[in-house]
């Protein structure tokens, strides 16, 4: 797939415009670097808008004041979700456009393909665009690298405890992404379960570069399995797929989606080739751009007034409003940085020093690390589509402590 790159010279907020303090790599008296890759095309290209977004964020910021008279310099290159594309991209944003930081690069394998060679130049990988545990987890051994969103064992335990209490004798079949991405969401799954994992019947993998029509054949063994309870981890072409090919083999388990692919669109996507959807049990941890309680809310207010700055982005698509929360929180953590704008000063500051309310967030939920806990979010509350839309359920569920 061609690159698509784009550079965006953005202010963020507030302060002095003297540069007192120390600086690093990719900072000049008026500048701040920050790399990307991001799926724009390929598999998982409905991701490819988070960084429009957050490039939307950035333009905000930008006609709002400065991160101390400095711009952001936003490049975002095009690696179609492929890691073998990741790894000589970050290189050229690392080696020749001589980047500060690489700011939410997505994907599991396209990340953990980076990661050491990242670690090895001391260059921050910050808030990668996935949930996979070992971005936050294994801080020790990765100290350079940090993800933001909650982790997808911490989900899947979410709703290991939601089928332990309420579907006690349900038989599971899991539908997941073969890769660490799939694996991670199972394994939370299956320890969640604990004793009871035996309650899992079946569990089918796909491949990634495989055709969307082709995960028929995992989902009727699913259901020749007798499972009557299903859980789809997969990106979203993947996912709204899965959902209308469950209808269409005329099987009806109750249902359980991973929140990376569970934005309202994608779901009405999935309506539209003939998906049946009441009662699929989700979670979430940011505001629902298409959730009417939000109207008069002064996040989303927000978050519409900074999207409207992107030609390319749709507001009622939740990855764009992920976009500019992620976003937000880079920008809160250059501004604490203050004068002091170097590589360390800003990887401490991100893993250990973040106390943050994000307005784009679900009330209650905090962005917090400290030099313990590399998780910067860890709440989630356990969302359920009915009538065309989700709905909360319950109360914010922290996951904060059960994984290490």
């Amino acid at each position: 797939a061609a690159l698509a790159a784009f550079l965006v010279a953005v202010g963020a907020c507030g302060g002095s415009s003297a540069a007192q303090g120390g600086t690093d790599v990719g900072i000049t008296a008026t500048q701040i670097l920050l790399g990307n890759t991001i799926a724009q095309t390929g598999p998982a290209a409905a991701y490819g808008t988070i960084a429009n977004a957050e490039n939307a964020y950035f333009m905000y910021v930008n006609s709002n004041g400065g991160i101390n008279g400095r711009k952001v310099t936003f490049t975002a290159l095009d690696d179609g979700y492929n890691p073998a594309k990741t790894v000589p991209l970050t290189h050229q944003l690392i080696e020749q456009n001589k980047v500060f930081a690489m700011f939410s690069g997505l994907g599991t394998q396209p990340q953990v393909s980076v990661r050491d060679y990242l670690n090895s130049k001391s260059v921050p990988q910050l808030f990668v665009a996935t949930g996979a545990t070992t971005f936050n987890g294994d801080f020790a051994s990765h100290g350079w690298t940090l993800g933001w969103q909650p982790p997808y064992q911490g989900e899947s335990r979410i709703y290991a405890k939601d089928v332990l209490q309420n579907h006690p004798s349900a038989k599971i079949g899991v539908l997941y992404q073969k890769d660490d991405y799939g694996q991670d969401y199972l394994k939370g799954l299956t320890d969640g379960l604990g004793s009871k994992a035996s309650m899992i019947v079946d569990q089918e993998s796909y491949d990634v570069t495989a055709t969307v029509p082709s995960i028929a054949s995992q989902l009727s063994k699913l259901k020749a399995k007798g499972a009557d309870t299903l859980f789809i981890f997969a990106t979203p072409a993947f996912t709204i797929g899965a959902l209308a090919i469950v209808t269409g083999i005329n099987w009806s388990p109750l249902t359980y989606l991973n929140s990376v692919s569970n934005p309202a669109a994608y779901m009405k996507i999935a309506a539209s080739k003939g998906a049946k959807l009441d009662g699929v049990i989700s979670v979430s941890y940011i505001k629902d751009p298409t959730d009417p309680a939000w109207a008069d809310d002064a996040g989303m207010k927000l978050y519409k007034t900074v999207i409207a700055g992107c030609s390319t982005c749709k507001a009622d698509d939740g990855f764009n409003i992920y976009g500019v929360a992620v976003a937000y929180t880079m920008v809160d953590v250059l501004k604490q940085a203050g004068s002091n704008l170097t590589r360390a000063n800003v990887i401490k500051i991100a893993s250990s020093q973040l106390n943050e309310t994000n307005p784009f967030l679900l009330p209650g939920v905090t962005v917090t690390t400290t030099s313990s806990d590399h998780f910067p979010i860890m709440q989630e509350q356990v969302i359920q589509w009915q009538s065309g839309a989700w709905h909360l359920q319950g109360s914010l569920i922290n996951e904060r402590g059960t994984i290490s």
